[in-house]
This record gives structure tokens, C-alpha cells and sequence, in this order.
């Protein structure tokens, strides 16, 4: 069964047991080959985003997540996390555009570039989108110019010498030092300054990170409350991991902010708490495909000093293969180089020998390196490789370079999260009218999913015969 969420994309709706993942690749690439079909492809486990979603309501209930758009655009993952009732961190115009066609009320938007183009804080001002941060006096300028009702966020610099995939520390932030000043200014424009957020980094590695930020977060706050600002909101960004081969999980982050946001910012204090989550929501929900359209043999010309191998061939004499496959660093392993991301390739094989491989993309640019070495069993032109854990930052920034066209994606989703979300009162085949911009949302949930408040958003839409379909 498939359920429409536009004119382009589709949810297939699979009843339990969900099989795994590996099945499911396995089962798309042989609709491929009956077609004569080898173009690359993701499947995108839309119950997965839902399942970090309840996890994260779980584990940090006075957490609201805004999901940062520019980790994965896909209309789908942005309808999905919209109808839970997420929050979205915006950067662009067209990010918020995007948002407020999915009819998400602007309080659950927050505009969290701290150094943005004039054109888009008046389509902000234009939409009511009033919530953004700043990091420097020239936007305060700026701001109170183009939006002078906006709601002001200081972003602060973390200071703290951690570890994390991508440092935004060299671009963005007020350093601690400059806080007084930076607020002083915002004083004397009379600019509304109501919030204080940061930025650990992009994929946090060490859970100390948060709790470090947070109490120079406070420290900032107590001198925005001394210069009369009626603080009402923190902001603690993104950095969360989205896949259990990071560094460092979730749940050991979770342990360490919470009792850093009860340490500095108590519950009985009433204030708002939001967060920016990107690739938590997203990197484990995607899962690429690719097909090996090339292969090259060459002679491994390494030292003999570790001995022979199990067949009593030395190393020198192992051939080792360059397989091509038709996605690259131009395409969705873009990661690569923007994210810092290491892909891992996975094989349909039973095969124990394993040779020295490479993996390259499929365009005319030697840059265009998936994999420099690794351990694979020989494959042929034809095969398959996929690669899990590909949605964040991968199809987000993939262009078609060299004309290379990018995967298509399957959407997918177990029968009983597809039900707990948009409940079975449109049965199958029919189709639900587009929501409007004016569609009743359901509020930000508190404690876990409210299926209540989902089942009365969804009850509000009209029907009408045919097969599902959701705007």
C-alpha cells in the first residue's frame, strides 16, 4: 500500500514485522534489475524520524526540538516532523518558505542565522517569523532597521576545548568576553533581546560539551537579566548524533545536559528550552544504494612485512580493485568533504576472501573518492554496494555535476507508526484533500507523542474517494 504526501512522493506502508533494512535494499534492487533499472537510489524509513522523535520527547521532555532544515530538506521528513508538532530551525528565506507551507505556526520557527541577507529579514517581518539570533553589533544595526519588533537570541561561542565533526565555532558566536558589550549595544537600540542560545559544533563527540555551554549560557543570561532584557528562552542548538556508529550516543548526551539545564536553568524558572537537531533526526532513516558500473584491477604494491595472506599469496602479488559505482562527492557522498563523514560500504556477498578495494564516484574528477581503502570481497560490474546512515548533510547538498543525475528515494514506513501518526479514520484507497496553510497542527508535545492531539489534526481533513494522499 502507498500513501501520497505530494504529486512527487509516496510513503509504501509495510505491514509488521518490518523487515530489516538490508532485506528491504535487497527487495528494491530486484524491482530495479526487472525493469533493466541500475540507477542509484535511498530508502528513507520514515518510521525511523518518528522513533527519534518519541525519543527524544522521552529523554529530554523540557527540550522542544526544531529540526534544522539544512541537514535534510526533504519534503517529507519536513512534513512528518511538522504534523508531530516539531519546531524547525530556519536559515534562509526559502528554508522558512518551505516551513510555512507545511502551515507550522511561526512559534514554532526560529530564524537561526546570526548574520542574515536584508531581503530575507523582510520576508521574515512579512511572515511574522519575529524569533532570530545575532552574534555581532552590525546585525543588531540591521535588525532594528528592517524588523524592530523581531525577538532577539544572543548566540554565544562556546568556549571549550571538546571535540566535534564540524567546529562552527570559526564562523558564528559571541565570545564570552564581548557578551556585556554586545548587550549594552542592544540596549541602547532598544532591540528585544529575549533569548541566549549556542552551538556545541556539528556531531558533538564528548557530552561534556553541553554542559560546559550551557553554564556559559548562564552566565550570559544573568548579564542580559542585570541589563533589564526580559529573558525568556534558551536555545542549545544541535551537535546530537543520528547514528549508533558516532562517538558518543544520545542517551549519554541526554544524561549530562539534563542535569546541566536543572543545574542553571530549573524548571520552577519557566522558561522556554529549544534545541536544533539536525542529523539526529535523519542520518539513520536513510539508506543508499549504488550500482558498480565500472571495476579496475590493479597489482597492490605495498610491503611484504606482514606475511602472506590465508591462500599463501604475499600482499605484493594481491590484486587490488577500483570499483566505480554512480554516486558521488558530487552527489550524496558530498559528506565526505562538507561533514567530515566516513562512508561505510556494505556488500551482498558470502564470499570470505576480501581484497583491497577502492570505491569512486562516477564523475571525471579524481577528487571524486568515496572509499580509499578498504577490505571487500571481489564484485562484479552490476553489482550492488549500499551505505547506511546517508541522511544528513548527503542529499541536501548534492548537485548533478558532470551531468551525473541524483538517487531517487523510497519512502517507507511500518503500518503501525503510519497508523499512530495518521490514524486508519481515512482507510485505504481513498485520498485526503491537500492541507491547508490554515491546517490545525497539533501543539508541541510535552512528555511523548500525543496521539490525541494527532488524531484530532488529522480528523480535521476532508475526504474523498481514491488512494491517500497528503499535501
Amino acid at each position: 500500500m502507498k500513501h501520497k504526501y505530494s504529486s512527487i512522493s509516496s510513503v509504501e506502508i509495510i505491514a509488521d514485522p518490518m523487515p530489516c533494512m538490508t532485506q528491504l535494499i535487497q527487495d528494491k534492487i530486484e524491482q530495479f534489475e526487472s525493469r533493466d533499472c541500475e540507477d542509484a537510489f535511498c530508502v528513507c524509513d520514515v518510521g525511523d524520524v518518528v522513533n527519534k522523535f518519541k525519543a527524544w520527547k522521552e529523554l529530554l521532555p523540557r527540550v522542544e526540538p526544531f529540526y534544522a532544515c539544512k541537514c535534510n530538506t526533504d519534503e517529507v521528513v519536513v512534513k512528518t516532523l511538522a504534523d508531530l508538532g516539531a519546531g524547525f530551525d530556519c536559515a534562509s528565506k526559502g528554508e522558512i518558505s518551505q516551513i510555512l507551507k507545511h502551515g507550522v505556526p511561526t512559534e514554532r520557527i526560529i530564524y537561526a542565522n546570526p548574520c542574515k541577507q536584508k531581503s530575507f529579514i523582510k520576508y521574515a517581518a512579512k511572515h511574522n517569523v519575529d524569533m532570530m539570533t545575532f552574534d555581532n553589533e552590525a546585525e543588531l544595526v540591521k535588525v532594528k532597521e528592517l524588523y524592530p519588533t523581531a525577538k532577539m537570541v544572543l548566540r554565544i561561542l562556546p568556549v571549550s576545548d571538546v571535540k566535534v565533526q564540524c567546529n562552527l565555532g570559526v564562523k558564528f558566536g559571541c565570545h564570552p568576553n564581548n557578551v556585556a558589550k554586545l548587550l549594552k549595544k542592544a540596549k541602547e537600540l532598544d532591540v528585544d533581546v529575549m533569548g541566549v542560545s549556542f552551538h556545541c559544533g556539528s556531531g558533538v563527540q564528548e557530552a561534556r560539551a553541553f554542559s560546559l555551554a550551557v553554564s556559559q549560557a548562564h552566565d550570559a543570561w544573568q548579564i542580559a537579566v542585570k541589563l533589564g532584557f526580559n529573558m525568556t528562552m534558551l536555545d542549545i542548538g544541535g551537535g546530537f548524533p543520528g547514528q549508533k556508529s558516532a562517538p558518543i550516543s544520545f542517551t549519554e548526551i541526554v544524561s549530562i545536559l539534563n542535569d546541566a539545564l536543572d543545574t542553571y536553568f530549573p524548571a520552577e524558572m519557566g522558561i522556554r528550552i529549544i534545541a536544533e537537531p539536525g542529523r539526529y533526526f535523519v542520518a539513520s532513516a536513510y539508506t543508499l544504494a549504488v550500482n558498480i558500473i565500472a571495476k579496475r584491477t590493479v597489482a597492490r604494491d605495498i610491503s611484504d612485512a606482514d606475511g602472506c595472506n590465508q591462500q599463501g599469496v604475499t600482499k605484493n602479488d594481491e590484486p587490488s580493485h577500483m570499483y566505480y559505482v554512480n554516486d558521488g562527492v558530487y552527489g550524496s557522498f558530498n559528506c565526505i568533504m562538507y561533514d567530515h563523514a566516513h562512508a561505510e560500504a556494505h556488500v551482498f556477498s558470502d564470499s570470505p576472501l576480501r581484497f583491497t578495494s577502492s570505491v569512486w564516484g562516477p564523475t571525471c574528477d579524481g577528487l571524486d573518492c568515496i572509499i580509499q581503502e578498504c577490505r571487500l570481497p571481489e564484485m562484479e560490474v552490476g553489482q550492488w554496494m549500499y551505505f547506511p546512515d546517508m541522511g544528513a548533510y548527503t542529499i541536501a547538498a548534492g548537485s548533478t555535476f558532470n551531468g551525473m543525475p541524483r538517487p531517487t528515494i523510497h519512502y517507507i514506513c511500518s503500518q503501525e507508526i503510519w497508523d499512530e501518526i495518521y490514524p486508519d479514520h481515512c482507510t485505504a484507497k481513498r485520498r485526503c484533500e491537500s492541507m491547508s496553510s490554515d491546517a490545525d497542527f497539533p501543539s508541541i508535545m510535552a512528555t511523548g507523542p500525543d496521539v490525541r492531539s494527532l488524531r484530532e489534526a488529522a480528523s480535521s481533513i476532508s475526504c474523498i474517494e481514491d488512494e491517500i494522499v497528503f499535501a
